[in-house]
């Protein structure tokens, strides 16, 4: 057994509702915790939430107000920076014709909007192109790249190209620069420069940077560039939304810059200047001061939409925009699309949960592969498919010969490269990505056999042993501590997200004073300590397992609750949430 095992369980939850072993700190972690209590006087549940992250108490302060000018790393960090914002300042200078190549995700879209909106900022203009998700597949193409080469003098694409050797190769008589941070190969493709924290030939230092963070980093060199020649460049930190949209969608991990990336640019979108994302906001019914969250799981989806189901640039378009009429029709077709989006995932999901299941959820991979299932959804629904069994998922839409697909993985094992290298043995057309997600090209007649050895890949990283996850706990909590307060001075060791989940806490022995179902599958509950103090808790698909019905028939016993602590704003009233996640009989 290994150490966490060997642990006794947190409240002696060995199995909760849903199936798990609750875990708490460790006797360091406490130790720790109440040295920085009594050390800095901020209250103990951060201390605790600060030392999970690897903070000391000389550290603290700090972390708590993270600066984008000390964590931002220098752009000559990474290989081909200066190279390519060079080439990008004098196709402006010299009023060349751009071209914009993005993929069709929110960190494409970003990405694409943050060089518009610089060009606009110069007086310039340029060309997006944004390919279609099901007709051309992601990343540059070469009758794509052979048409923006005949009208254009250089290419930019963002959010893709590290492995567009051929494409780039047919973009003759155009200079192409790449910014990307996928995992690039072995040779890069035949481009004027190739800007990606994850080439094979970098540290990997920078290599939780999402692709808009390295065209932001290009944009900081090509406004000192501007500078050391008696320029101004545009302003840079009114464009810290986009970063921090894009940040958070790709569900980069939120360490480093990436935590002053996110923070600052909520700041900046909590402003309402981005005419785009302000009619996102309102069609999405966002009336409060925007979180991570809400860009995770409001706006970031409804971006997505487009290149999910619909048009694949009307993300991009929606974030680039200066005009408020164009914004407001974009953003009213993102929510229709998103709505369908939604419908389509539901049907493919039951479907591949189902064939799933007859497979076998206990091996390294959990892969499901359908007739015409839309490749818009297929990436949702492998993270579903991920998130139900602690596997790493792969689901498949056939179409002809060919099947199209998406991976999501689990922590500690890398899809990416598994897919990449599936791919160079000849088993998948084309494949890549990065750790925690990545897509696939596959013959249909090579679907098996592929699988099968992305399995045996997987299973050599130890994607067969791992276990049922367990439900790791900062600490107790009582439900009269839990107020406003606390949970602001919490949320100040954030922003939360990939890589730095919200502290999770544990409300021991607690009285169900309220349950009902909301909606098709929500439970919303009241409990309280049976002393006065009452905190109102939702848990989102809850109907769906085991912790909704269990909730719902509580007959007046008393159980203990987790999940993690949010403020509810209702016409202008603060109050404590809890976003439920889990429970246990209080025996």
């Amino acid at each position: 057994m290994n150490a966490i095992q060997d642990k006794p369980a947190f409240l002696n939850v060995a199995t909760s509702a849903t199936g798990r072993r609750w875990i708490g700190p460790s006797v360091e972690e406490d130790r720790l915790s109440e040295a920085m209590a009594q050390e800095t006087a901020l209250p103990a549940p951060l201390c605790r939430t600060l030392v999970q992250r690897g903070v000391t108490a000389q550290e603290a302060a700090g972390f708590l107000t993270p600066k984008l000018r000390d964590l931002l790393p220098d752009p000559h960090e990474i290989r081909d920076m200066e190279k390519a914002a060079e080439r990008f300042l004098r196709a402006v200078t010299n009023t060349e014709k751009i071209a914009f190549f993005a993929d069709y995700d929110v960190d494409g879209g970003s990405s694409a909007a943050l060089l518009i909106t610089w060009l606009r900022d110069m007086g310039r203009q340029a060309t997006l192109y944004v390919p279609d998700r099901i007709d051309e597949g992601y990343g540059p193409n070469d009758e794509a790249m052979a048409a923006l080469a005949r009208d254009h003098d250089l290419i930019i694409c963002v959010d893709c190209g590290t492995l567009s050797h051929g494409p780039i190769a047919a973009a003759k008589g155009a200079d192409v620069v790449v910014l990307d941070h996928h995992l690039g190969g072995e040779t890069l493709p035949p481009a004027h420069a190739v800007v990606n924290p994850n080439r094979q030939d970098e540290s990997g230092d920078l290599g939780h940077l999402c692709a808009a963070a390295v065209v932001f980093m290009m944009l900081v060199e090509a406004n000192r560039q501007l500078r050391a020649a008696g320029q101004t460049g545009p302003d840079l930190m009114a464009m810290l939304d986009l970063v921090a949209l894009a940040t958070v969608a790709d569900v980069a991990p939120l360490i480093g810059v990436n935590r002053a990336f996110v923070r600052q640019g909520l700041a900046v979108m909590g402003q309402r200047q981005r005419i785009g994302l302000t009619a996102l906001a309102d069609v999405a019914g966002l009336d409060q001061a925007p979180t991570s969250y809400h860009l995770g799981f409001l706006l970031g989806p409804r971006v997505n939409a487009g290149g999910r189901i619909g048009k694949a640039d009307l993300g991009a378009r929606l974030l680039a925009t200066n005009d408020r009429h164009e914004a407001e029709a974009l953003a009213a077709k993102l929510d229709h699309l998103n709505t369908e989006r939604r419908e389509v995932e539901a049907a493919v999901r039951d479907l591949a949960l189902e064939q799933a299941t007859a497979r076998g959820l206990d091996g390294p991979l959990v892969w499901a592969a359908g007739e015409g299932w839309h490749p818009g959804v297929v990436g949702i629904v492998a993270a579903r498919l991920k998130e139900a069994t602690n596997r790493p998922a792969i689901v498949i839409g056939l179409d002809g010969n060919e099947g199209k697909g998406s991976g999501r993985s689990v922590s500690g094992i890398d899809l990416g490269a598994a897919i990449q290298r599936t791919a160079s043995e000849g088993l998948l057309i084309k494949g890549g990505g990065h750790k925690m997600a990545a897509g696939l090209t596959v013959a249909r007649d090579q679907l098996e056999p592929a699988m099968a050895r992305l399995g045996e890949l997987l299973a050599k990283q130890g994607a067969a042993d791992i276990g049922p996850a367990d439900l790791r706990l900062d600490g107790l909590l009582m439900p009269g501590a839990a107020t406003v307060e606390l949970v602001e001075q919490i949320e100040s060791a954030g922003p939360f997200g990939a890589g730095a989940p919200a502290p999770r806490f544990a409300f021991p022995d607690c009285q169900i004073l309220f349950a009902k179902q909301v909606g098709a599958n929500h439970l919303k509950i009241s409990f309280g300590d049976g002393i006065g103090a009452r905190i109102d808790a939702i848990s989102f698909g809850a109907m769906d397992g085991p912790l909704g019905p269990l909730l719902m028939g509580h007959n007046g016993a008393r159980f203990h609750l987790a999940g993690r602590l949010e403020i509810n704003t209702w016409q202008g009233r603060q109050s404590v949430q809890l976003r439920l996640e889990d429970a246990a009989p209080a025996h």
